[in-house]
């Protein structure tokens, strides 16, 4: 049983379309942080295992996993067209719903800021980085379709 258990991780961690999935997540996650730094002049490595900020690591991850199972299975699949679909929703997720929430998550922080001035206790913040900009949103894609194109080996 043990035995099964290893050969399958270690079937799935040596699958092309897991290890070229996560590099290009960690790469998007990574650049966020030399992004920052650059930008900012800070090292903020919270910025790496965090949501929101450019490029979005979820839609580089979603779209190497789209592209790998396109190289791998044939862009003309149903897994391909389900993984597209699966993109989509993620992406419009990403720069809608959660950039919304994150815009009133700011909007909260400053209301309960301005009624806490004054006053001893201060109440936690709510977290303000959550969506992404469609821009942000596009870079992850295209950075994940490049990285896709780039590492998956070739048949």
């Amino acid at each position: 049983m043990l035995d099964n258990t290893f050969q399958f991780l270690y079937k799935t961690i040596t699958h092309p379309t897991f290890w070229v999935t996560a590099v290009a997540w960690l790469t998007a996650d990574l650049l966020k942080v030399v992004l920052i730094k650059w930008e900012h002049g800070v090292l903020d490595w919270r910025r790496f295992f965090g949501t929101g900020g450019m490029p979005s690591s979820h839609a580089c991850f979603i779209a190497a996993l789209t592209t790998c199972i396109g190289l791998s299975e044939g862009f003309f699949s149903s897994v391909f067209g389900l993984a597209v679909g699966l993109m989509i929703l993620t992406s419009v997720d990403a720069a809608g719903l959660r950039r919304s929430a994150g815009l009133q998550a700011e909007l909260l922080n400053q209301i309960v800021a301005d009624i806490y001035k004054d006053k001893q206790v201060k109440p936690p913040k709510v977290k303000e980085h959550l969506g992404h900009t469609l821009t942000q949103v596009m870079a992850g894609i295209t950075l994940g379709v490049f990285m896709a194109f780039l590492l998956y080996p070739k048949h």
